[in-house]
């Protein structure tokens, strides 16, 4: 995606706009290095001042991660996320556990009521990718899928506004799952979602809210992490 040189007076407001165009469509993807200041100088066309405003703005706002000496790294996909980022970093393990129950919980026995048939391939494709990277051992790669793989049950819940607020919660979700997981995959923490996407399958809503509902506090009884 090419960024575009701003043609009305509002440069800064423009640059942040396209900034943040660059982080919520995924061009940007969280953890990711954006290019230095003057590389966006000279892809946008303006003035230094004008970019490093833009960039500091962003990260008041939770989106970026301006580290001295490292460079500007992409820490959430939008305001919300950063904000909720920065309030539930350093909250309590049990009651993190205790909202992803909730939600995802919830949103596993909507998906058992609404899924489709097109949401049942996509549970089945990113569960195969889930035990797929389990099976190389990568933590970081393990957790890329198990995430994505969990915001699609939500999604199969056709709630826009639960959707939403998961997804808001994802770079959060992220940083939760590699406590859970840790830097070793280990056998006995593996965790087996099968049931619930057969529950939610079979239009189970009482057996894919329990299954769902049960991961999280599995995860917090490890000491050494669980692969949820």
């Amino acid at each position: 995606m090419a960024l575009t040189s701003p043609r009305r007076s509002a440069l800064s407001d423009q640059v942040i706009a396209q900034l943040r165009n660059q982080i919520t469509s995924g061009e940007w993807p969280v953890g990711s290095r954006i290019p230095t200041e003057p590389e966006l100088v000279e892809q946008l066309g303006v003035a230094r001042n004008t970019v490093r405003e833009a960039v500091r703005a962003l990260a008041h706002n939770g989106l970026l991660d301006i580290r001295q000496g490292s460079g500007t790294y992409v820490v959430a996909t939008s305001e919300l996320a950063g904000v909720m980022h920065r309030r539930f970093a350093d909250a309590n393990p049990r009651h993190i556990a205790e909202l992803r129950s909730t939600l995802e919980s919830s949103a596993a026995r909507l998906a058992a009521e609404r899924r489709t048939e097109r949401d049942l391939k996509q549970l089945d494709t990113l569960l195969a990718r889930r035990e797929e990277a389990w099976a190389t051992g990568d933590a970081e790669q393990f957790v890329a899928a198990d995430t994505t793989f969990h915001l699609a049950v939500v999604a199969a819940s056709h709630n826009e506004v639960l959707s939403e607020l998961y997804a808001d919660l994802g770079d959060l979700l992220r940083d939760w799952l590699r406590d859970d997981v840790g830097r070793e995959l280990r056998p006995e923490n593996h965790m087996d979602h099968a049931r619930m996407v057969e529950a939610i399958r079979a239009g189970d809503g009482d057996v894919a809210a329990a299954e769902a509902a049960s991961y999280p506090f599995m995860c917090l009884r490890s000491p050494a992490g669980a692969g949820d």
